[in-house]
């Protein structure tokens, strides 16, 4: 039986998602069933068409936009802890109905961070996860206690980025 591992790609540089993409479509094509949870994202992105059609993947995220918590009421932050804390346990419990090969949770930090899942729920499942379930956790910052129970850290570091030239972000590159 194989030992199920958990990832985590982080940094403030690009890649983040876009190698939790490839590890899905990977894992897709050998036949593994994949559960896909994008956090603070609301399903519009490009890639999301691709994925939802693969064989063997669920995809999930709120659907509703949100916007970024610092623009966000107090109301609004209650609303995104209700409704990405309700992703975190559908995706949980989906990944042990269906017996899921691996999880990927894009942008699980900052949920995790902004404290719109229960910390200590999401560091008990990591801890007590399916033995043969893969985890892919993505964002910027992830604590030392998330860290230190993965088994893959990658940082992606930006160098330097268009966006810093005023090229915005393209459909097909960054949306």
């Amino acid at each position: 039986m194989k030992k199920g591992l958990i990832h985590i790609y982080c940094g403030e540089g690009k890649g983040k998602t876009t190698a939790a993409m490839g590890l899905t479509v990977r894992a897709a094509g050998s036949g593994m069933k994949v559960v896909l949870a994008q956090f603070m994202k609301d399903g519009t992105s490009n890639e999301v068409k691709v994925m939802k059609m693969l064989p063997g993947v669920t995809y999930a995220c709120v659907e509703k936009k949100l916007g970024f918590s610092w623009n966000m009421t107090a109301e609004e932050k209650e609303e995104a802890k209700k409704l990405y804390q309700k992703l975190f346990t559908d995706v949980i419990k989906l990944s042990v109905e269906r017996e899921a090969d691996l999880l990927v949770m894009d942008e699980f930090m900052s949920a995790y961070n902004y404290g719109w899942i229960d910390q200590r729920e999401a560091l008990e499942f990591l801890q007590n996860k399916p033995q043969t379930l893969e985890v892919v956790l993505t964002g910027r910052d992830p604590g030392e206690e998330l860290i230190e129970l993965a088994d893959y850290v990658t940082e992606m570091r930006k160098i330097k980025h268009p966006f810093e030239q005023g090229i915005p972000a393209r459909k097909g590159i960054e949306l």
